[in-house]
């Protein structure tokens, strides 16, 4: 597959997503991706990553998501024949039904596991104080950043629209 078949599929996938997304999805409405060239895609996973915080196991506070189908073989699942449709559907099920025997916030995994009201009740504090705000101003939820721009937590503040958690806060409830 040459790289202007690629960029074609890609530009099919989105454009599909924007038209007919998959129920429950509505990031796309609003949404907006980094560098559309995706060189390796589909032969690579997209990088996808949260834009809004979420207190869920398996998402760390850059956004970053631990999924299989993210990754790829031996340690992941990702193949070509999947799609971006599938890759949200698959993000959708795992925010309804976390893995906490596979976690990237350890301390988020141990109150779902041990504790699942508090962690619902924390759940739930996050979706107001940071989505309720995205809400209001843009509604964006996910990104498709095809290619890291930069590692540096300068880089990641701007991708994150510039809000601001620290390790301590992600552990604690916030104040609403």
């Amino acid at each position: 597959m040459d790289t202007m078949q690629r960029v074609s599929r890609l530009t099919r996938e989105l454009s599909l997503l924007a038209t007919e997304p998959p129920p429950g999805i509505t990031c796309w409405q609003n949404g907006q991706l980094d560098d559309l060239r995706a060189r390796m895609y589909p032969f690579e996973p997209p990088k996808i990553r949260f834009l809004t915080p979420i207190y869920h196991p398996n998402i760390d506070s850059a956004g970053r998501i631990c999924l299989d189908v993210l990754k790829l073989p031996p340690k992941g699942a990702w193949r070509p024949s999947l799609n971006i449709s599938t890759l949200l559907t698959s993000i959708q099920l795992l925010m309804a039904e976390p893995n906490p025997d596979d976690p990237l916030m350890a301390d988020i995994s141990s109150e779902y596991k041990y504790n699942k009201q508090l962690f619902l009740l924390n759940a739930r504090e996050w979706t107001e104080k940071y989505a309720g705000q995205l809400r209001t101003s843009k509604p964006l939820e996910e990104k498709i950043i095809q290619s890291e721009t930069s590692t540096s937590s300068e880089s990641t503040m701007q991708k994150r629209k510039g809000v601001n958690i620290s390790r301590k806060e992600k552990k604690s409830r916030p104040d609403s």
